[in-house]
């Protein structure tokens, strides 16, 4: 049988698919960012920790955590963004760059990418089908293309790995789905929620809860700097959410786990 080529996309989806790609580098790579990632992050993380980047995009995070000494298994589904991912951190000590997406079970799932907004590209079926109704900002972005891509576990990363001291999870509106693959407490680890879709953070906050004993707090955006200067119990991270999250139009929730009292003290 003849070896066929696909032939190239169009011309117009090209020249989308780099404006995207730019967009990413300058909002993620922009000059300064770095430090002050690594400012951030510093809190949770030491030389010789482990982190886990699910939904690793172009890497800023996974530059940031192996900047500060930390090895780091980085998940990016996207084969484009993947390739970036692989030419902008590959050569980087400490790192393992893996083409999966992480879910509540091991398979194969569908992921619908986003050409000109490969950031919002998601897992997230029913997610992607409302975001644009409840959410202005999402209102013009369009998933052309869906692909199969293989779905691990954070269960499965930690018994190949061991334990990671940190976890990052931002992918589209899936981060409960990625947290029910979870079975067992973490240190530290932040998922991303977004106007719109507030419950999809609810979920995350109940499922940590089930977990262990967390605090939470919040940081707007893009932004490296938390919103309060004290953490803050399930019960009022779920208020919060009920109420809006402040009119925040997204953000990254952060969840610390409590020392586990001392056996034998007393209150």
């Amino acid at each position: 049988m003849p070896h066929t080529i696909a032939p190239p996309p169009p011309l117009l989806e090209r020249a989308k698919a780099a404006m995207g790609l730019a967009r990413s580098l300058v909002v993620y790579w922009r000059p300064g960012r770095q430090r002050g990632l690594r400012r951030l992050y510093g809190e949770f993380l030491a030389p010789g920790d482990l982190a886990f980047d699910i939904g690793a995009h172009l890497g800023d995070r996974t530059a940031a955590f192996q900047a500060l000494g930390a090895g780091v298994v980085a998940l990016e589904p996207q084969p484009g963004m993947f390739r970036w991912l692989v030419r902008l951190m590959g050569k980087r000590r400490r790192l393992v760059l893996m083409p999966l997406a992480a879910g509540p079970e091991e398979g194969e799932a569908e992921i619908a990418i986003s050409v000109a907004n490969p950031s919002v590209s998601t897992l997230a079926r029913h997610w992607r089908q409302r975001i644009g109704r409840d959410n202005p900002g999402f209102r013009q972005v369009r998933w052309e293309h869906h692909i199969s891509v293989t779905v691990t576990t954070l269960d499965a990363l930690i018994a190949r790995f061991g334990v990671p001291r940190f976890i990052k999870v931002d992918v589209e509106g899936f981060e409960a789905d990625v947290l029910a693959g979870l079975s067992q407490p973490i240190e530290a680890l932040s998922v991303e929620f977004v106007a719109g879709a507030l419950d999809v953070a609810e979920a995350c906050v109940a499922r940590l809860e089930a977990l262990g004993d967390y605090r939470f707090n919040a940081i707007q955006g893009e932004r490296r700097a938390f919103i309060w200067g004290e953490w803050r119990s399930p019960a009022q991270i779920r208020a919060w959410l009920a109420d809006g999250a402040d009119g925040l139009a997204s953000g990254d929730l952060y969840a610390r786990r409590q020392p586990s009292p001392i056996s034998g003290e007393t209150s």
